[in-house]
């Protein structure tokens, strides 16, 4: 059955697994079905054939809070896009999450300056009453959106919190996001109140928001109030600001009323998301209470094998789905640390440095910012004490093998590595860690319990060992409810089901690894950045572990240009201070990947430019590259962290022979 000739990197001890939520659960469930399971690859069989038995497992062992839940799990048990899970359920989001009101903390909430402050769960709960009964004086109901232009601070969860207590839907993206960045967003979906902070810090520097919401306000004119939290300063002014309030005036602090939980049906909408919005306006992606609440419990407490005792931190901002997902470690009663700034300020090592200050046990970032400190020579296992720390998790984009044997070699050798993939398409995870498995190289660890995932070739058929579309071939209760402002739902089902109907389509180049316990997945890259030449299908992926390897080199993107009826490969590269691109610098780069990939995978032109674009949560933007070269528009530059960083591949006369 073992398809990869790897050793693992880590093996987890017998005492570790022995004393996983992962091995906890198989034992409660193998009892409760009267089943045996001799490894993962036969319950994650078991899960995706039975999915109502398994999601209702899952449900129990959540304890969901519900007021109903109902006879029926799954209607119709056949249709990804048509099903209806727990549709008598009656329950509420917040209520899951604030579950357990006593003096542990709940949240820590750190930034750049060293600033510290934090919330047991019972003054988290008393702040999400005090903000909800503000809220509803103002008359927000069940189903009004609730906006966020927030830093990634503790009042960004109390505000999310009250706003779903009542049943509003809670949408937020990060100060840094432009204008037109945020009027493309938060104009579709018509939000009746805007938090946001006075500023942010970043790098050291203190960043104004209240110019940006000034304009941004008479652009949205459904915003009943704006809610100003003070962050930069203690007394904001905001005197030019209509409809504004600060945050400590806003809230009902004297005879707060007891803090009341809508009961709402499983799908109600919790969270608009967003597409990066590189190709038009962002798709506006609505997902349900319900089956955000099990896939996260499952992802949190199984998967990541977090625990009450736990310190949970993700490097993430208010504009990425992590946001969400490391939120809902309330719901285990586990403590999240939030931190707000610069992940390098004031130096590449401060996110260890916060690690060890606040003994985080689980750490999650981008696999780019791991390969950044590498590439700054960061170790931390010779500089930190890192005791707690028993994983890292990593997504965004794939993590090289590279990556994995700088973790193990310069961070700590003793950890659960894991990398993750899934997406805001599905506010969770498709691919995940296990810390009952072992970690191999370039691989993610396994595939979600409950998620039917496979691999199609162009035709739709099933394929083991090779690269090719990742799919979801049975209904999920995280597939997103809509997409806002699609009555039809005809863009709904052309973003996922047009390909290979009635088959989720995820848009990931991937392939499935089998090993004798379980099976691992490796991804290549997005399907849209798959390069063409000659007519083979090569993964980004695949280039950029050779060439970003190569100590010369800062990043690249590689796009694929269209030449004489064919596709040629161009890799553009970002050098590190001191380095041009001379003749042996290329020959250099070509050999290391004809050597470590194949013939079809060197590059025709390597060309050096200043700077790569990329979208605001970081990730590369290939499109918008091959748009450029191509002389296509980019239709949404306000998307982009740096737009003009396009600039740079206008017009170059190295592409045009």
């Amino acid at each position: 059955m073992n398809n990869s000739t790897d050793q693992p990197i880590w093996q987890p001890q017998l005492e570790r697994i022995k004393n996983s939520n992962m091995t906890a659960f198989i034992h409660k469930f193998s009892q409760r079905y009267n089943r045996h399971f001799n490894n993962y690859a036969q319950l994650h069989q078991w899960s995706v054939e039975h999915l109502e038995d398994f999601w209702l497992a899952i449900w129990d062992d959540a304890e969901i809070i519900a007021s109903q839940t109902g006879e029926q799990v799954l209607i119709p048990n056949n249709s990804i896009e048509k099903a209806a899970w727990f549709p008598d359920a009656r329950l509420n989001f917040a209520e899951n999450l604030l579950r357990h009101k006593n003096n542990n903390l709940a949240i820590v909430s750190r930034n750049e300056l060293g600033q510290r402050r934090t919330l047991t769960y019972q003054q988290l709960y008393q702040q999400a009453a005090q903000l909800a009964a503000a809220m509803r004086t103002l008359g927000i109901k069940t189903g009004d959106r609730i906006a966020g232009f927030l830093p990634n601070i503790l009042e960004t969860v109390v505000a999310m919190l009250a706003a779903t207590s009542i049943g509003a839907i809670w949408s937020s993206c990060s100060p840094d996001f432009g204008i037109n960045g945020v009027l493309d967003r938060f104009g579709q979906i018509e939000p009746k109140i805007l938090f946001t902070t006075d500023g942010y810090f970043y790098k050291g520097k203190p960043i104004d928001s209240l110019e940006k919401i000034r304009n941004i306000q008479p652009q949205i004119p459904c915003l009943e109030k704006i809610i100003v939290i003070p962050f930069i300063q203690e007394y904001p002014n905001i005197a030019q600001l209509d409809k504004a309030v600060l945050y400590p005036d806003f809230l009902v602090s004297e005879n707060t009323p007891e803090l009341l939980f809508e009961q709402l049906p499983f799908d109600h909408p919790v969270y608009i998301m967003y597409s990066s919005g590189t190709t038009g306006k962002p798709k506006c992606i609505v997902h349900g209470a319900g089956g955000t609440l099990l896939q996260h419990y499952k992802e949190l407490k199984l998967h990541t094998d977090l625990k009450p005792e736990d310190k949970i931190f993700y490097y993430t901002t208010c504009g990425w789905m992590m946001w969400n997902w490391v939120v809902s470690s309330l719901m285990i009663g586990a403590t999240v640390i939030l931190y707000d700034g610069s992940p390098f300020y004031p130096g590449a090592d401060s996110l260890f440095n916060l690690i060890d200050e606040e003994e985080v046990s689980i750490f999650g970032t981008s696999a780019k910012y791991i390969a950044t400190v590498e590439k700054e020579g960061v170790k931390p296992k010779q500089t930190h004490q890192l005791t707690a720390l028993k994983a890292i998790l990593s997504t965004g984009s794939p993590l090289t093998h590279e990556n994995f044997e700088y973790v193990y070699r310069d961070i700590k050798t003793d950890l659960c590595l894991s990398s993750i993939s899934g997406g805001t398409d599905i506010v969770s995870c498709f691919a995940l860690g296990n810390p009952n498995l072992p970690v191999y190289r370039g691989e993610l660890q396994c595939i979600g319990l409950g998620l039917a995932v496979d691999i199609f070739d162009e035709g739709g058929n099933p394929l083991r060992g090779e690269k090719s579309e990742l799919v979801c071939k049975r209904p999920f209760p995280c597939r997103p409810v809509s997409f806002w402002n699609d009555p039809s739902g005809e863009k709904f089902h052309n973003a996922y089901f047009s390909r290979f109907d009635p088959v989720w389509n995820h848009g990931d180049y991937a392939e499935i690894r089998e090993h004798e316990t379980h099976w691992g997945l490796i991804i290549y890259g997005r399907s849209d950045a798959v390069l063409n030449p000659g007519g083979v299908r090569i993964g980004t992926a695949e280039i950029y572990r050779q060439v970003e390897a190569l100590e010369e080199v800062k990043e690249s993107i590689v796009v694929g240009q269209n030449w004489e009826d064919d596709v040629r490969v161009v890799l553009f590269v970002v050098l590190r201070e001191g380095v041009t691109l001379d003749e042996f610098l290329k020959n250099k780069i070509k050999t290391t990947i004809r050597n470590n990939t194949s013939p079809r995978h060197v590059p025709a032109k390597i060309i050096q430019v200043a700077d790569i674009p990329r979208t605001i949560s970081g990730k590369i933007v290939e499109i918008a590259v091959r748009n450029i070269i191509h002389g296509e528009p980019v239709q949404n530059r306000e998307a982009l962290a740096n737009p003009l960083a396009l600039e740079y591949f206008q017009d170059l006369e190295e592409l045009k022979n």
